[in-house]
């Protein structure tokens, strides 16, 4: 991990395409990275969006002990046609 981030920092946020693939990747998580901490549903409305099933959903997993694999998780990601976010 590089030094300049404190270990209660790290964070990753999958976008995925709609909220029921979000919710399908929220519970696999755990089963395919050990995830432990429920991961955070979030609707990304985009500017104008007023429609709930157009927006984009994010999946935010706390990741404390910087473990993850942001490569692997956006393999994860692009399964169900979505991607990890960069911060």
């Amino acid at each position: 991990m590089p030094e300049n981030v404190r270990v209660s920092d790290v964070r990753h946020v999958l976008v995925l395409p709609d909220r029921d693939t979000a919710q399908d990747v929220a519970d696999e998580l755990s089963d395919r990275f050990g995830v432990t901490e429920e991961p955070q549903l979030v609707r990304d409305a985009l500017a104008g969006e007023d429609d709930a099933e157009d927006a984009q959903w994010l999946v935010v997993v706390e990741d404390p002990a910087g473990r993850l694999d942001a490569a692997a998780l956006d393999a994860f990601a692009a399964e169900y046609e979505g991607w990890l976010e960069v911060p």
